[in-house]
C-alpha cells in the first residue's frame, strides 16, 4: 500500500515533469503491488473461508477440471512450458470442485514461480489403487532440503533460494493448499531434490468413505 500511495502520489503531482519511460515503470510497479495485494487478500480470505464451513464433496472429473485451470496459467505464465499426462480413463475422485481448482491453481502457480524461464511444469493423473485417485504437479525449479519438506505447509514460511527474491509471495499458498486437501479427506507429499526441481502428490478417494463402510457391512 505505501508503494501503491507513493507512486501514484509522484505520478499525480509531477506528472508533467516525469519522463514517459519512468511514467511506465512507475505505473507497472503500481500495477505488481496491486497484484500482490489482492493475491494477500484473496489467501487471507481463503484462511477464513477453511474454517466457516465443510467442503461440498461430490464425484468429479479431475481431468476435466485440469483442462479448465491450465489455460489461464499458461497465459500467465509464458515463459514456462506446459506438459500434461493426463490418464485416459478419466479419473473420478470424490471432492469439492471449486476447492480442487484452488489447489491445483496454487500448486502450478507455486511450480512456474520457482522455476526458471524455458523449464517445464509437468502435471499427471492416474490411479494409485483401487480406492485412489492420484494428481502430480512437477517442476525443474530449485527444489526443497528434505528438511524443510513441513516447513513449506506452514503459515507465512518462505524458503531462501535464488528465485525467492524475485518471486513475490506470503507463505500462505501451500498453507492452504494442505488445508484444503486434507478437508477433502485427501493427503498431500512431496519429492524433491536441489537444482532438479519438485513434485508433489495428491492423493484422493473415489467415492464418500462413510457409504463405502456401509456397502462394505452389509455385503
Amino acid at each position: 500500500l505505501t508503494s501503491i500511495r507513493g507512486f501514484s502520489q509522484t505520478l499525480l503531482n509531477s506528472w508533467d515533469k516525469i519522463k514517459d519511460e519512468d511514467k511506465k515503470k512507475f505505473i507497472g510497479i503500481i500495477e505488481d503491488q496491486s497484484n500482490r495485494l489482492i493475491h494477500l487478500v484473496e489467501n487471507i480470505l481463503s484462511v477464513s473461508k477453511m474454517n466457516a464451513g465443510n467442503p461440498v464433496l461430490k464425484q468429479v472429473d479431475i481431468n476435466a477440471c485440469i483442462k479448465r485451470v491450465l489455460p489461464m496459467l499458461e497465459e500467465q505464465h509464458k515463459q514456462n512450458k506446459f506438459e500434461t499426462k493426463l490418464s485416459k480413463e478419466n479419473p473420478i475422485a470424490y471432492i469439492d470442485e471449486d476447492k480442487f481448482q484452488q489447489i491445483m491453481t496454487n500448486l502450478i502457480d507455486n511450480a512456474c514461480k520457482y522455476s526458471e524461464t524455458g523449464k517445464t511444469i509437468t502435471v499427471s493423473t492416474s490411479f494409485m489403487d483401487s480406492e485412489h485417485v492420484l494428481i502430480k504437479v512437477k517442476d525443474e525449479g530449485a527444489g526443497i532440503k528434505q528438511e524443510d519438506y513441513d516447513k513449506i505447509f506452514e503459515k507465512f514460511i518462505r524458503l531462501e533460494n535464488h528465485l525467492t527474491s524475485k518471486t513475490q509471495g506470503n507463505g500462505l499458498g501451500l498453507y492452504i493448499t494442505k488445508k484444503l486437501v486434507e478437508s477433502m479427506n485427501g493427503k498431500i507429499t512431496l519429492k524433491s531434490e536441489l537444482n532438479q526441481g519438485t513434485e508433489f502428490y495428491l492423493e484422493f478417494p473415489f467415492y464418500n468413505q462413510e457409504d463405502a463402510l456401509k456397502c462394505f457391512q452389509q455385503s
